[in-house]
C-alpha cells in the first residue's frame, strides 16, 4: 500500500530550487530563440539533408548526455556541484549565438557540440544539487518546477524569435545574436545566487569550522564521503536504464517534428508560435506531473507519457494537415509534463545520495548514447522511405520501452522513506 501522508505538508522551494529554475528559464530563453529556426536554418539557407540535421541534433545531445557521466562523477567525488555549473552554463551562452556566423553545415556541427559540452558539464550536478535542495518527499515537484520553468524560457525563446521575425524584419542571423542576451543573464545568476546546498548528503556531514573538530577527525569524515562515492550504483536504477535506453531509441530529436510540421503547412514565421504552444502546454503539465509522481508512485506517470507518446508519433505518421501539426504538438507538450521531471526523480528515489550525481551521469550517458543512433536512423529512413515510416517505428519503440519498464523495474521505495 503506497504511503500518501507526506503529500499532505505544505512545499516551500528553497533558496536553490528558485535559483536554478531562474537559470534555467533563462538558458532555455536564450537556447529556443534559435531552435526552432535552426533545421530550418540547415535546410533552407545551408542546403542540409534531413539526415544531417539527424547527425548534427543527435550528435551534439549525445555528446551532452556522454559529458554528464563525467561530470557528476567528479560532482561526487569533490562534493561541490556549483563551479561545474557555472562553468557549463557560461560555455554554452558564449558560442550559441555564433550559429549567427555560421557558413556550413560543419561550423553548426562545431557550434552545437561546443554548446552541448557546455549541457553536459552542468546536467548532472544540477541535478543532483536540485535534489538535495529539496526534503525526499517533494521531490517530484521540485523537478517538475524546475521542468516549468525550464519550458516557460521555451515560450519566452520563440516569442522573442518571432517578434524579432515579424515586427522587426530581422533575417535568422541576426535574430540568433539576440540569444546572447538572456545567457549572459543566465550565467550571472547562477554565479551569484547558486550555492552549495547546506542540506546536500553528500559529504554525510555539515562543513567541519576550522577549530572545532580534530583534523584526524575531518579526515575520517572525508574518507567515509569518499568510500560511499564510490559505492556501487543499486540493481535497480541499473535495470531502469533498459528501458529509460529503448525508449529515447524512439524519441529522435524535436528537430524532425519541426521539420515534419513545415511539411504540413506550417509556416517559416509562425514555427516559433508552434513552438511556443509545445512548451506552454510542457510548462503547465510539468509541476502537476511531478506532483501526482509524488502521490501516485513515478512508474505510473512515465508509463503513461510513454504511451502517450506513441498515440502521438503515430499521429504525426498518420496527419495530413496544417491543424493536425498544431494539435499534435499540444499533446505532444503533456508527453513532458507526465514523464520529463518524474524519470530525474524516479533516479533520485531508487539511489542513495552519495552516488546521485553519477547516477544521474549514467542516466544521461543511456539517453546519449541512444539519441545519436535514434536521430540518424529517424533521418536515414525518412530520407529514403517518408515521414510517416519514421514516426511510426518512434511510435512502437515508445509502447515497447512503456511495457519493458512495466516489467523489469521494481517500485522505488515511498519518497518519505528516500535517502
Amino acid at each position: 500500500m503506497k504511503n500518501t501522508e507526506h503529500t499532505t505538508a505544505r512545499w516551500r522551494p528553497s533558496r536553490n530550487i528558485w535559483a536554478l529554475s531562474a537559470v534555467s528559464f533563462l538558458t532555455d530563453a536564450s537556447s529556443e530563440i534559435i531552435a526552432p529556426l535552426l533545421p530550418l536554418f540547415l535546410t533552407t539557407t545551408l542546403g542540409a539533408s534531413v539526415r544531417t540535421v539527424g547527425l548534427i541534433e543527435g550528435g551534439a545531445e549525445s555528446i551532452a548526455s556522454l559529458l554528464k557521466l563525467a561530470s557528476g562523477w567528479w560532482s561526487d567525488h569533490s562534493r561541490r556541484r556549483k563551479p561545474l555549473i557555472v562553468f557549463g552554463y557560461a560555455l554554452a551562452s558564449l558560442v550559441r549565438p555564433l550559429v549567427a556566423v555560421a557558413q556550413s553545415t560543419t561550423q553548426v556541427l562545431l557550434i552545437r557540440f561546443t554548446d552541448r559540452v557546455g549541457k553536459g558539464v552542468r546536467g548532472a550536478p544540477r541535478d543532483a544539487l536540485l535534489a538535495a535542495s529539496t526534503p525526499a518527499e517533494f521531490r517530484g515537484r521540485a523537478f517538475g518546477l524546475h521542468r516549468a520553468a525550464d519550458h516557460a524560457g521555451a515560450v519566452a525563446g520563440p516569442l522573442i524569435a518571432m517578434a524579432c521575425l515579424a515586427w522587426f524584419g530581422m533575417p535568422m542571423r541576426k535574430v540568433f545574436w539576440v540569444a546572447a542576451i538572456p545567457g549572459a543573464c543566465a550565467v550571472l545568476v547562477a554565479l551569484f545566487l547558486v550555492r552549495e546546498s547546506d542540506t546536500d548528503t553528500v559529504a554525510n556531514a555539515a562543513p567541519i569550522e576550522r577549530g572545532t573538530q580534530p583534523a584526524k577527525s575531518a579526515r575520517a569524515t572525508d574518507a567515509r564521503a569518499t568510500d560511499a562515492a564510490r559505492a556501487p550504483l543499486p540493481r535497480a536504477f541499473t535495470r531502469a536504464m533498459i528501458p529509460i535506453c529503448l525508449f529515447t531509441l524512439g524519441n529522435s530529436t524535436d528537430a524532425f517534428l519541426i521539420l515534419r510540421a513545415h511539411q504540413l503547412g506550417v509556416s517559416v514565421a509562425l514555427i516559433p508560435l508552434l513552438w511556443v504552444v509545445l512548451h506552454i502546454v510542457k510548462g503547465l503539465s510539468s509541476t502537476p506531473g511531478g506532483a501526482l509522481s509524488d502521490r501516485v508512485g513515478r512508474k505510473p506517470l512515465i508509463v503513461s507519457g510513454w504511451l502517450l507518446f506513441a498515440l502521438v508519433y503515430a499521429g504525426f505518421a498518420l496527419a495530413r494537415t496544417t491543424w493536425h501539426a498544431w494539435a499534435l504538438f499540444a499533446v505532444y507538450g503533456v508527453v513532458f509534463g507526465l514523464s520529463e521531471g518524474t524519470e530525474k526523480a524516479l533516479v533520485a528515489d531508487l539511489v542513495p545520495a552519495a552516488v546521485r550525481g553519477r547516477a544521474f551521469g549514467w542516466y544521461a550517458a543511456t539517453i546519449g548514447v541512444a539519441a545519436l543512433p535514434a536521430s540518424v536512423i529517424f533521418g536515414a529512413v525518412w530520407d529514403r522511405f517518408g515521414a510517416a515510416t519514421s514516426f511510426a517505428i518512434g511510435a512502437a519503440l515508445g509502447a515497447a520501452a512503456a511495457l519493458l519498464l512495466l516489467l523489469l523495474v521494481p517500485a522505488p521505495p515511498s519518497p518519505k522513506h528516500a535517502s
